[in-house]
């Protein structure tokens, strides 16, 4: 007698969040781009914004709140759709590699520019601010789930530098991704700089940050949209890769002494094991509630693999038909091979328990696939993966992240206002540093 799975109650929710989403997505690709002049540019509105501001609308309005777990359940499905997105921009790697080759030196220093302009700008700003000690924690890096780490294993996980990370995590969860969309249309439509410095700049070790930023970047410079997809890349696995040894080693004893210059005050001493502040247990509330906040539902990889991909499938056909192109078969088989590779590189990273990630899998097949190496091999994936528009799975990216971000506005409101002029700043200021110092490096300056 054979027996079949009943479905879990997270998994009968994933096919109406999924038709949730399409219904976002479309809208929003429907809705389509939109250019807003202002005073020193152009601000280009991408069809990915209006999906995560109608997701973030769609989460927080009150007539039929949307149950926390179904965020959580969003959240899950973002994930996996940045995984989906990393390996679709990964094929633009490998025709591309000669120039990434040529400009390694400028992807490596480009992490200078990420350290910089957090470190320069918006530290002195917090101090100015009178953000305390959190100042450290929230201003040493743009990295993300890394500087958990980081700040715990040199402050402690109940310090006011570790309380500084989870308020910037926070912040960039909510309005990282729209926020640098806004920032990269702007600055690509000044056309000072050279567009891989721009795409090198959009590597902050975010994956939904990098593609919000590469989307704006490549809408202002069209033509060159293979080489930006894969500068942009190579520079986040880099940023994400080298950016554990730079924040632990350089950026957070650096920023510690800036800060302590900047206050006077004395080096902190660390506390003995089992002695702990007035304060240990507020910052472990708040790192709980945090912790509560940024939680995914478990659920198959069959499911979420299969929601994302039909997700993704039907909104890049809207995008195609919009385009005038009309039904893709070459769209259908991509994304068959993008999920089938996906599926693959989630199963070698289980292999390697953890130690080698998902997206360093995804980003390392997926540039080897595409590259001169195997001629035959490399047209297919071209022809068939390179077919996906990759704007239109970033929309799916940001709306499904829309979709999860109601379960965050109750602990950002408790994270207070001086948050917000410091996280502005922070990547505002990583991006352009990072972006003159890759212009520079590629001797490219006009």
């Amino acid at each position: 007698m054979t027996t079949t799975a009943t479905p879990t109650p997270t998994q009968t929710k994933a096919l109406p969040l999924a038709a949730l989403a399409l219904a976002v997505a479309v809208v929003a690709q429907l809705i389509g781009p939109l250019k807003i002049p202002v005073g020193i540019g152009t601000l280009l509105v991408l069809p990915m914004v209006w999906g995560l501001l109608m997701g973030l609308v769609l989460s927080v309005q009150k007539i039929k709140p949307l149950p926390v777990k179904v965020q959580r359940l969003a959240a899950a499905l973002s994930g996996v759709a940045v995984l989906v997105l990393c390996m679709r921009l990964s094929v633009d790697i490998g025709p591309n590699i000669p120039t990434l080759l040529k400009a390694g030196p400028a992807l490596l220093l480009q992490e200078v520019g990420h350290l910089l302009g957090t470190i320069v700008l918006a530290l002195p700003l917090a101090v100015l601010l009178k953000m305390g000690r959190a100042t450290v924690g929230a201003t040493f890096s743009l990295d993300r789930e890394p500087a958990f780490a980081m700040v715990s294993g040199r402050f402690g996980p109940n310090s006011d530098e570790y309380r500084g990370v989870l308020a910037m995590y926070v912040f960039g969860t909510v309005f990282g991704a729209i926020y640098i969309s806004l920032v990269s249309s702007l600055v690509a439509n000044w056309k000072i700089f050279d567009p891989l410095a721009l795409a090198m700049g959009s590597g902050v070790g975010s994956g939904s940050m990098m593609a919000a930023s590469v989307a704006s970047i490549t809408a202002a410079y069209p033509a060159d949209k293979s080489a930006i997809v894969g500068m942009a890349a190579v520079s986040n696995m880099i940023t994400s890769m080298l950016g554990v040894y730079v924040g632990m080693y350089i950026a957070l004893p650096l920023a510690d002494r800036a800060y302590r210059l900047l206050t006077r005050t004395p080096a902190i001493v660390a506390q003995p094991a089992g002695i702990q502040s007035a304060d240990d247990a507020g910052n472990a509330a708040f790192r709980a509630e945090v912790a509560e906040a940024g939680a995914h539902e478990t659920v198959s990889s069959k499911v979420t693999l299969s929601a994302v991909g039909v997700l993704g499938l039907v909104t890049a056909t809207i995008a195609d038909l919009s385009a005038g192109k009309g039904f893709s078969v070459s769209t259908l088989v991509g994304y068959l091979v993008i999920m089938a590779l996906v599926a693959l590189s989630q199963y070698l990273g289980k292999l390697s328990r953890g130690k080698v990630q998902p997206v360093i899998w995804i980003t390392t097949l997926g540039a080897l696939f595409s590259s001169p190496l195997i001629p035959p091999l490399a047209a297919f994936m071209h022809n068939t993966v390179g077919a996906v528009d990759f704007l239109s799975i970033t929309t799916v990216v940001l709306t499904l992240a829309g979709l999860s971000l109601g379960k965050d506005i109750g602990l950002l409101r408790k994270i207070g206002w001086r948050i917000v002029p410091v996280g502005l700043v922070a990547i505002t200021a990583s991006f352009l540093f990072a972006t003159l110092i890759a212009e520079f490096s590629l001797g490219l300056w006009h």
